[in-house]
């Protein structure tokens, strides 16, 4: 099923499934109901106010009838939510929508659910986030650009107003357990220390748990991880990646969750460091795409088109944007450039695949757990479309590239063998990053283009309406 929605729509639709259909107006509470159930809640404004209740007059203890203890509870059936967000991966890259990236977790929860291939985002991840998880426009959040690109203009400061709700302190206050894990890019870089302020953290943003960083990317071999606002030390272990571990520690939270309390519904933001540069990816799943690039990436995009055709995920008579001049012909390489780059998006597709493998860890921790019929399960295909940051000519080491060194093809050869690993810290070629765009005309961070902030979205609503 295709259709149109918003970034924004899908964040309120979320906050209404646990708010307002449920709503009430008359506060008071009934002595004949099970503790800590009270009725009549009143949950149009938040936090729910504890009940008034009537003088005990009652002087003997032994005769004195206590009220139900307060709690708030979430609604009867209110399902589990759980929102997956990938960075930096563009309309055209995974299979499920005519790319060349096996994604058979997504492949799944598309035939199971339902398929949105006009989701829109802005063109840049922190503005995309904010609004995901307010439910709010990105300049209403002060959120004009990245929170390292704040300014003291009004729509662009990076300081969340306080009229802003996030969409986790909603459900929070209304029952839910709520956690995040993976990137968060919505804290202010100057409050992002023990000094902080707290409050535009995610433990400060109605969130429980978090596991994750702070910012915009990270080393996935060496990451900078904090456990609520504590940095702390990841396992010594050489098969060590952020990816499975940020997901070992989702499935451990959910299951004490629900070991705990299993009657309270979970809401999980499992936002992912990947795609985003750098490419870190273990080496049997970069293997799995050995010579599948061999092609170039002009090529590539006449094949992803027409699966995209084929697949209805672009209409009929669908036609390519033209190829930017910036942009060389594959034809026109050298055999050195085309071994380079071939290798780069190798790693790419490596990446994204062994992402989507941990995605389908937690969708089976979930079910084996007996609460995926229960669970309003969305994923997210990229944040703001693939990133052409890497340059013309990519880079072992992006860090070069942002300090403007320019690192050529000869330079980059020497570390081929090893790109992706723990000793490289890579992007591919701006070639690459269009070619995953199909059918669209520019990349991530050019808002005036698709591509720039049309983005694909498996989206499976499993066990609701």
């Amino acid at each position: 099923m295709k259709t149109k929605t918003s970034l924004v729509a899908l964040s309120i639709a979320l906050a209404l499934s646990a708010t307002s259909a449920w709503a009430q107006t008359t506060p008071g509470y009934d002595n004949k109901k099970p503790a800590g159930v009270i009725a009549g809640v009143d949950r149009t404004v938040l936090p729910i106010a504890e009940p008034e209740y009537p003088a005990i007059t009652e002087v003997d203890a032994r005769k004195a009838t206590p009220p139900a203890r307060f709690e708030v509870k979430a609604p009867e059936g209110a399902p589990n939510v759980v929102v997956v967000l990938l960075d930096d991966i563009g309309f055209g890259h995974a299979g499920t929508f005519g790319g060349p990236i096996n994604m058979p977790t997504l492949d799944a929860l598309a035939r199971s659910g339902l398929r949105y291939n006009r989701f829109h985002t802005t063109a840049l991840c922190s503005p995309t986030r904010t609004a995901l998880l307010t439910g709010r426009n990105h300049h209403i959040n002060n959120a004009g650009a990245i929170m390292e690109l704040a300014t003291a203009f009004p729509g662009n400061t990076g300081i969340r107003p306080n009229s802003v709700t996030p969409l986790a302190q909603i459900l929070r206050l209304n029952g839910y357990s709520t956690a995040a894990f993976g990137k968060y890019h919505e804290t202010p870089p100057w409050e992002a220390s023990v000094s902080g302020p707290y409050d535009r953290w995610p433990t400060g943003s109605g969130f429980d748990k978090f596991y994750g960083f702070i910012g915009g990317e990270t080393n996935q071999w060496a990451p900078a991880v904090y456990d609520g606002v504590t940095r702390v030390e990841t396992p010594d272990d050489p098969n060590y990646h952020f990816t499975t571990d940020m997901t070992d520690h989702t499935i451990a939270w959910t299951r004490f969750q629900q070991a705990l309390t299993p009657d309270k519904p979970f809401y999980v933001y499992f936002a992912t460091g990947a795609t985003h540069a750098p490419h870190h990816a273990p080496k049997e799943y970069i293997a799995k795409y050995k010579g599948k690039f061999d092609q170039g990436w002009d090529k590539l995009r006449e094949e992803t088109l027409a699966r995209q055709i084929e697949r209805g995920v672009v209409p009929a008579g669908t036609n390519l944007t033209a190829r930017p001049a910036e942009i060389p012909a594959w034809d026109s390489l050298t055999d050195d450039q085309k071994r380079l780059f071939a290798r780069q998006m190798e790693t790419f597709a490596g990446f994204a695949e062994h992402t989507d493998h941990e995605v389908g860890r937690l969708v089976e921790a979930i079910r084996d757990m007996g609460e995926l019929d229960n669970t309003l399960f969305f994923y997210i295909v990229g944040d703001n479309g693939s990133s052409a940051e890497g340059g013309p000519d990519g880079s072992y080491n992006e860090i070069l590239a942002l300090n403007g060194v320019v690192s050529d093809v000869s330079s980059q050869l020497s570390h081929i063998d090893e790109w992706g690993g723990p000793m490289t810290f890579p992007h591919f070629s701006i070639g690459w990053a269009h070619a995953g765009n199909t059918p669209f005309q520019w990349t991530k961070q050019v808002a005036s283009h698709f591509r720039g902030h049309a983005q694909s979205d498996g989206d499976p609503l499993a066990g609701a309406a």
